[in-house]
């Protein structure tokens, strides 16, 4: 089977920088030279019947009306070496406590203020800092109960932090759903390589959940998944996970704030709830407190949440965490909370709110990659690279406009793998995310993750909303 690399510049998860695998992909590369092309196809096409069948799509917004798509699925794993993993994860834990701990710290004495570390503009004036949230204290004080690190790799020992998905990170259901197929189409593969599993999340996140539960719960919590409603583009994955867990699944309007407590309607009355994984925004989780006119939340659920009654993960006002101005003082906040210096590093960052980053933002915008400091999915960016003259030009103009809503980052070269296709195996970049649960006593991070691939020839943007696609994360055991 033939590989075609397209540009040596870029490092390659399978080749590095040569013609011949690397290590952890050796065993897997023999494999796949004993295997027919045609055999390949036929599986590709099994799998989109598998995914079709199990309902495992999403919806795009972008359109008139919402579009359920596939995602597509590459039958090409990316595998990633025991040694590889380890300092990975010890990143990984060591980003997570200190977000945690910054987290609690500007909802309390803001230290980190105080110290001059991060402007109190940036935090005042942020709006994904919940007032509300002050001198709140969440159960076992966990925040980021779930959190997902997108993690870019440019060569052989250099991995980048891309950003923190600290608020209601998704994607993990294609990460079990992945590996289920992988094991289904080719289980000898399985027999022959040690490969870490990833089964275990479920029952690890229930676990994780519980041992959050509030002050007000017994010894065995009641979790939930609050959802917005079959359509959200990660119902499916609400769903999922639900089921997983052997957790309820409810709506807003299948909840309301009783005796104190937040309450699910069921056959026989209705019964209190300890714990709730949300899939909604911080805006539509209470109209008492929040959005008036949301019709997702509860009304009332934030008192009972404030007075120890319920458990909400992620904690609200987690938010600010995800924010891209934010996550340029991660290296900051990292020394500051942990005493020690960040084991992943963060790509360098440019924040236009500043008069000189902006004008030299503005002067190498066909250079950058500029992105809203709020923004999410792969929308609201420009990548100045691949941009016409014509986007450049309109961009700078919503520059110049909201400059505090945008950060700009040098475009990296991201390292590729090879996808199967008709012709052969064919590199696409790719991206890692990795979830990380926080519990009161540990931090577990599944072996594995989501990657996500960019289908389309020469493309840096792997989301699924913009045409990416997911392979099966194998962690080797050795």
């Amino acid at each position: 089977m033939e590989f075609k690399k397209t540009d040596s510049n870029y490092f390659d998860e399978m080749f590095g920088h040569g013609d011949q695998p690397r290590g952890p992909y050796k065993k897997y590369f023999e494999w796949l030279m004993r295997k027919d092309a045609s055999q390949l196809n036929k599986k590709t096409v099994d799998a989109e019947t598998f995914f079709r069948r199990t309902g495992i799509t999403f919806n795009v917004y972008s359109q008139e009306e919402a579009d359920e798509r596939l995602i597509p699925f590459d039958l090409v794993p990316r595998i990633i070496s025991a040694n590889e993993w380890s300092r990975l994860t010890l990143g990984i834990e060591q980003r997570v406590r200190a977000i945690n701990a910054f987290l609690h710290d500007i909802y309390h004495r803001q230290e980190i203020v105080r110290a001059g570390k991060i402007p109190v503009n940036m935090i005042s004036n942020n709006v994904a800092f919940l007032p509300e949230m002050i001198g709140v204290s969440p159960p076992g004080g966990v925040y980021t109960h779930i959190t997902g690190t997108d993690i870019v790799r440019t060569n052989e020992n250099e991995f980048y932090v891309l950003e923190d998905n600290a608020r209601t990170p998704s994607g993990v259901s294609y990460m079990l759903e992945n590996r289920e197929t992988m094991l289904q189409m080719f289980p000898e593969l399985f027999s022959q390589i040690k490969v870490h599993p990833v089964s275990d999340y479920p029952r690890d996140l229930a676990m994780s959940l519980s041992k959050c539960r509030p002050p007000a719960c017994g010894t065995r919590p009641v979790i939930a998944v609050l959802t917005p409603g079959i359509h959200n583009s990660a119902y499916f994955e609400h769903a999922f996970l639900a089921d997983q867990m052997g957790a309820e699944l409810v709506e807003g309007s299948d909840l309301r704030v009783e005796n104190g407590r937040v309450a699910m309607r069921t056959t026989r009355g209705y019964k209190a709830i300890d714990v709730i994984y949300r899939r909604i925004d911080d805006a539509f989780l209470d109209p008492l407190n929040f959005n008036p006119e949301s019709l997702l939340g509860v009304p009332g659920i934030l008192d009972v949440y404030r007075s120890g009654g319920v458990t909400i993960a992620n904690a609200p006002g987690t938010g600010i965490a995800d924010d891209k101005a934010i996550y340029s003082y991660i290296p900051e906040i990292v020394k500051f909370y942990t005493g020690e210096e960040p084991i992943l590093k963060n790509v360098p960052t440019w924040r236009c709110s500043d008069p000189e980053s902006l004008t030299y933002v503005l002067e190498n915008l066909s250079k950058l990659v500029v992105k809203e400091v709020h923004g999410s999915g792969g929308y609201g960016m420009l990548i100045g690279p691949t941009s016409s003259k014509k986007e450049i030009t309109a961009f700078a103009a919503k520059l110049r406009e909201k400059p505090d809503a945008y950060i700009a980052q040098p475009t990296l070269s991201l390292s590729t793998t090879p996808i199967f296709t008709k012709s052969g195996l064919a590199p696409r970049h790719v991206d890692l995310r990795p979830f990380a649960l926080m519990s009161p006593d540990k931090v577990n991070i599944t072996p594995g993750g989501l990657t996500r691939v960019a289908m389309t020839e020469g493309s840096l943007v792997v989301n699924s909303s913009q045409g990416g696609g997911t392979k099966d994360t194998w962690v080797l055991k050795e």
